[in-house]
């Protein structure tokens, strides 16, 4: 019987693993990089210095532009049966969530940069749409249900736009200013707009599980 409380075993396992990963047996494959979504001159796979930004902001753009390139490509060619389409009485539909990362990026836009009104933030849609964009439920499935995919699409790019036109006034230092958020622990803008790329990382993962279903 194998002793499990030898740290010896554990090395020889984390070994055994490296070696296979060093294999290329653990590594997933990721269709990504050959999908054919980005150009081959763009640089969106090297996280680095973007024109206009500070060298901090830019690796969050950089973080920020390839989400959201892969939210744009796993849209593309959604009908408008998968956008409205709900697993249950409960769920959310694929333009719901889409409109919740718009609303999330936005709320995040009015928390952190400081001088802007809600007003200036409201583009073209009613506060009530954003509202119902925030929460979800009840008021998510009565909102966004026959709008096209370009409805949604086009919120985003108005989010997104002004998120990175205001990030552009910023820099390395405002990036690092804390406030008692997360749990009402010190948190800094950087772990706020990283928790936008993570947010819509983690509803990609739905809106694909949606998309699969609807089919």
């Amino acid at each position: 019987m194998e002793d499990i409380k030898n740290p010896s075993n554990d090395r020889r396992k984390f070994l055994r693993a490296s070696t296979l990963l060093g294999a290329g047996l653990f590594i997933p494959k990721v269709n990504l990089a050959s999908s054919g979504t980005f150009s081959a001159n763009d640089n969106i796979h090297e996280f680095g210095k973007r024109e206009g930004y500070t060298d901090q902001i830019s690796i969050l753009i950089s973080m920020m532009d390839w989400m959201r390139s892969v939210i744009v490509r796993d849209a593309k060619g959604i009908s408008q049966k998968q956008l409205d389409f709900l697993l249950d009485e409960n769920s959310n539909t694929i333009g719901a969530l889409l409109m919740h990362l718009a609303a999330t990026e936005r709320y995040y836009q009015i928390d952190t940069f400081t001088g802007i009104s809600k007003k200036k933030l409201g583009f073209d849609v009613e506060e009530e749409v954003w509202s119902a964009a925030s929460s979800l439920g009840n008021a998510g499935r009565k909102v966004f249900k026959g709008k096209p995919l370009s409805f949604y699409l086009d919120k985003l790019n108005e989010v997104r736009e002004f998120s990175k036109a205001e990030l552009k006034n910023r820099d390395d230092s405002w990036l690092m200013e804390s406030t008692e958020f997360f749990g009402n622990r010190p948190t800094n803008n950087y772990c706020k707009w990283f928790h936008v790329v993570e947010h819509e990382s983690n509803h990609n993962g739905q809106i694909r599980y949606i998309k699969s279903r609807a089919a």
